[in-house]
């Protein structure tokens, strides 16, 4: 089962027209463990490309594709730019710090790092050529998006495989950075519909040229999170907890692509946290093995991610669709930020800073607030999740949600229910905690898509019960910095 995990050159003629392309292009490219520790070994390079624009397809932005950028994404940060959501906001004690993916470049999501932890294997071995291949990037927005930047840098033809209603704004900036209208692929759906991308899929495969890089089956995907966000997330706690008296109790993530949450299992070896699964209860896939529709876009469901370490998961917990548009109004739109300054008391700073939580980072932070609640959290508490994308992303659902929510209308009174219901009302059911059984039901469910539908062997498929096989996983990251030090030398 190699998906991404390549470990030599496997075709020389390959590699070798790759790296002549690469090198005219003025490629060099970033180590994993650069991108894992930015601020010890890139601070010479940021200097250096710091008047490059993040927002272009220029080589020189591979080396910002890590945590540390700041709010201008052309520097460096000691420590990733996080906030901090207070007892005011969230009604419970605990401290809920969420880490900001809208630091990236190009995409301002942070899967333009996974979409660099899949290809890149490929190309350093030779089994991605550059001069002939397409990458295929199935994905429900974010990571096609990604991938399409990555391909953009690297000289390849990306393509995108998405669901026709996500949201307007990933298909503009789809149109300005794919090579050809017809290389973005819209399928059947919106967030639930993750089979039908892989369906699109399998029909693309049939021509050798085009190489399918499946997030939820990348293995490059998983690694570069727990080697990268993992470390980077336990930076924000160290920030924290400058006094030394605070705990870190869980790490918080939607499900989508189980990327993410690799970085909980680096959290979890290194200071002990919980894993919590977050999904959206309109399709309660993992809690209930049940299916649905829902608009938290960020999410892919329906099924469990081969790259979902199952047996390391502590808690599934249940977001509704209608808490994560509900709050995007409120703390988006002028009535929403008027009644949070004036009734509750957000400074400006705070209020300002709402605009970095897209939907799925909403979700992440109803879940926190839900597993504080469970746990009985206490001020000393510290829940870490991240913020995938920010609201610019979803102008358009924003839109959508005021005429559909509150015919229009969204006014004090409707901002004062949403604070009420969705915040301070946010309750603990659909939370699951996992024992050894309920670990053992998600990892089997995956069987049904990754070795009946998708054709995974039985004992590649079995062999992810193992820890070992996990930790193991880390093995890559000297194996491909080794072949990234090669192709830079050369």
């Amino acid at each position: 089962m190699t998906l991404g995990l390549e470990q030599e050159i496997v075709d020389q003629k390959v590699y070798d027209s790759n790296l002549n392309l690469l090198r005219e292009a003025g490629v060099v490219m970033p180590r994993i463990s650069d991108l894992a520790d930015p601020v010890k070994h890139l601070s010479d390079k940021a200097g250096k490309i710091a008047s490059v624009d993040p927002d272009t397809p220029d080589p020189a932005n591979l080396f910002r594709v890590h945590w540390h950028n700041d709010s201008d994404r052309t520097g460096l940060c000691d420590v990733p730019e996080h906030i901090i959501l207070g007892p005011e906001l969230t009604g419970v004690p605990a401290k809920i710090a969420v880490a900001l993916g809208n630091r990236f470049p190009m995409v301002k999501v942070h899967k333009v790092l996974a979409a660099y932890g899949c290809l890149v294997p490929r190309l350093l071995s030779g089994k991605f050529d550059i001069s002939r291949n397409r990458a295929i990037w199935p994905s429900t927005g974010n990571y096609c998006r990604g991938g399409v930047a990555i391909s953009r840098i690297l000289g390849c033809h990306g393509v995108a495989v998405l669901p026709e209603g996500m949201s307007e704004e990933r298909f503009n900036w789809l149109e300005e950075w794919v090579l050809d209208p017809s290389d973005i692929i819209r399928t059947h759906g919106t967030e639930s519909n993750v089979k039908e991308i892989y369906d699109a899929c399998h029909t693309l495969a049939q021509d050798p040229k085009n190489v399918i890089l499946n997030q939820f089956s990348e293995y490059g995907n998983y690694i570069i999170h727990r080697a990268v966000t993992g470390p980077a997330i336990a930076r924000i706690f160290d920030d924290v907890n400058k006094v030394g008296n605070l705990h870190a109790r869980a790490f918080v993530s939607a499900s989508g692509s189980a990327g993410t949450l690799a970085a909980g299992d680096h959290l979890k070896a290194k200071l002990g946290t919980d894993i919590c699964v977050v999904e959206a209860t309109e399709c309660p896939t993992l809690l209930y093995n049940g299916y649905g529709e829902h608009n938290i876009q960020g999410i892919g469901d329906k099924h469990i991610p081969l790259i979902h370490n199952a047996m390391n998961t502590d808690f599934v917990i249940g977001v509704s669709d209608e808490a994560t548009d509900s709050l995007n109004m409120l703390f988006n739109t002028s009535v929403g930020r008027a009644y949070l300054s004036s009734r509750i008391g957000l400074s400006q700073e705070a209020l300002a800073s709402l605009g970095n939580l897209g939907l799925s980072s909403i979700a992440n932070v109803l879940a926190a607030i839900k597993y504080a609640k469970y746990m009985g959290l206490g001020e000393n508490d510290v829940v870490l999740t991240v913020a995938t994308d920010g609201a610019e992303m979803y102008g358009t659902e924003l839109r959508d949600s005021e005429a559909e929510l509150t015919d229009g209308r969204f006014d004090e009174l409707k901002a004062a229910e949403v604070y009420g219901r969705f915040l301070l009302g946010a309750a603990i059911d659909h939370t699951l905690p996992l024992d050894r059984f309920g670990r053992e039901r998600l990892f089997n469910l995956g069987y049904y898509t990754w070795v009946e539908q998708q054709g995974i062997d039985l004992k590649d498929f079995d062999v992810r019960r193992d820890q070992a096989f996990w930790d193991g996983l880390l093995d890559m990251v000297p194996v491909w910095d080794g072949m990234i030090d090669t192709f830079n030398a050369a």
